[in-house]
């Protein structure tokens, strides 16, 4: 009886979405383990905290929206230019060539930026900072991979 359950609930959800499970679910679980959403929220909020401390969090909250702006543009470029890009040849497109680096580079920066903030203004130290800033972009990743690339309908 359960094979049948699980069989069909398989069959009505896509291999993309199995794909992006990969990155939510240890994303989330390793969110929801260090609590690490709260702990960053806290270092935005926090009255008591350094000034540094603050700063820094909302740096890499800053850094962390434009990951997520870039890859929304990246998935809307059919729609905005009305062309549907290469994504494999990237370095041939003239939009992708200079987003696809800004959008590594934001990544890198804000990563980083977010390990080192919950690593030295926060309990979890560097080790579990870094894990903690892991999981948080994991899950950001593996849900803004659930939302569908729009297709363009040529002619």
């Amino acid at each position: 009886m359960t094979g049948i359950c699980l069989h069909t609930v398989g069959q009505s959800i896509s291999q993309h979405t199995f794909r992006q499970l990969k990155f939510i679910v240890p994303g989330a679980f390793v969110t929801y383990l260090f609590d690490t959403h709260r702990i960053f929220l806290g270092l935005l909020n926090a009255s008591e905290r350094s000034d540094w401390a603050r700063t820094s969090a909302f740096l890499s909250l800053g850094l962390g929206s434009v990951v997520v702006g870039l890859f929304l543009y990246v998935l809307l470029v059919p729609w905005i230019q009305g062309i549907e890009p290469d994504y494999r040849s990237w370095r041939q497109s003239r939009i992708l060539s200079s987003v696809i680096p800004a959008l590594t580079t934001a990544i890198l920066a804000g990563w980083s930026l977010l390990s080192i903030t919950l690593g030295k203004w926060s309990e979890l130290g560097y080790l579990e900072g870094t894990i903690g800033a892991s999981g948080l972009y994991a899950l950001t990743f593996g849900l803004i991979g659930l939302l569908p690339a729009p297709k363009i309908r040529r002619p």
